[in-house]
């Protein structure tokens, strides 16, 4: 009885020694935590150092954002030339600028131009001839049987009617058209206006000439 009771725990004995771990030796779970803390505190410390390389500087943005913006370029203005006025060196534009997108070249320009300073003094006049004209736009009015507008032209004698004659593109296109269809490159100004309006002043626009050629090239020059 004895000897059995001695076997037994001697049995006892060696099965808990045998699952005891070695006095200190970190367990497996142990070693796997701290071995995933490791990684993480790594994957931290690398995250760190990249946003600081890529971070903007808060100093440069303020900077940026602190610079002016270039101001806009101002827009160009049409200054009257040769003694106009604001409103006839717009009509004077308009009538180059129909010209323009007819095809026609600097010098039937001038031609136009020095027409309607001849007719017009340009300015787009209604006529007390006719009181529909009062019932466009108008710059004043004239006394010249039914003529009307920037180059005169009269309703009565084809050019169109009231309405269209009271609008400057209308009779500087119609101008225009007529005067393409002359040699007018070959011809004086005066000659070459004369055969469009067939006035009775023929001679009277060459006395315009100068005047109408700095008008244009100032409305050239601006392309506004």
């Amino acid at each position: 009885m004895i000897v059995a009771g001695c076997l037994i725990g001697s049995t006892a004995l060696f099965t808990n020694s045998g699952s005891a771990e070695p006095a200190g030796q970190p367990r497996p779970a142990d070693l796997a935590a701290a071995l995933d803390a490791t990684r993480e505190a790594r994957a931290e410390a690398q995250l760190s150092r990249s946003f600081e390389r890529t971070a903007p500087d808060p100093g440069a943005t303020a900077a940026v954002q602190a610079a002016p913006s270039p101001a806009p370029a101002p827009p160009k203005v049409l200054t009257p030339a040769a003694g106009l006025i604001e409103l006839q060196m717009k009509n004077a534009a308009t009538i180059v600028r129909v010209g323009q997108g007819l095809g026609l070249p600097r010098r039937a320009l001038i031609i136009g131009v020095a027409t309607a300073m001849q007719e017009s003094n340009l300015y787009n006049t209604a006529s007390n001839a006719i009181p529909e004209s009062f019932d466009y736009p108008h710059e004043g009015a004239s006394s010249d049987y039914d003529s009307v507008g920037l180059f005169q032209q009269r309703t009565s004698m084809g050019w169109g009617t009231v309405a269209d004659l009271m609008r400057p593109e209308y009779q500087a296109e119609k101008f225009f058209s007529k005067l393409a269809l002359l040699d007018w490159a070959s011809m004086s100004l005066t000659a070459a206006a004369q055969a469009v309006q067939v006035s009775a002043f023929p001679d009277a626009y060459a006395k315009h000439e100068s005047r109408a050629t700095t008008i244009v090239d100032a409305v050239l020059a601006c392309a506004c």
